[in-house]
């Protein structure tokens, strides 16, 4: 498995086509490529196949998303290509789905 390019100054790149997907630990039909982590953020793309429902959870800290394929459906609101969803520490998702099948952007902390 490819491993980001780390130097002492404290960045670090990934050349992301080379990353594997990998099935999500907690959603069926969802793989994940890890991007990347620092002080307590994380990056990952996600895709998500057709129909994918997410489970309720609550957000421990604030989280990022920015759609780039497809369509998903967060708090009632259709996000299609482009679109950029902030979610407020402490809110609840209680019905994210992907009735097309979508990638996105994900940032959050590792709170959650």
């Amino acid at each position: 498995m490819p491993h980001p390019e780390n130097d002492a100054s404290g960045y670090h790149f990934t050349d992301t086509a080379s990353l594997p997907w990998r099935p999500s630990t907690v959603v069926e039909g969802v793989e994940v490529k890890d991007l990347g982590t620092a002080n307590g953020r994380v990056m990952e793309l996600i895709r998500c196949r057709p129909g994918t429902t997410f489970p309720t959870h609550r957000h421990g800290g604030p989280e990022f998303l920015y759609l780039l394929e497809g369509e998903a459906i967060q708090h009632g609101q259709r996000l299609r290509p482009g679109w950029a969803g902030v979610a407020a520490a402490g809110t609840i998702d209680a019905d994210f789905h992907s009735e097309t099948g979508c990638v996105f952007l994900l940032i959050y902390g590792e709170e959650l």
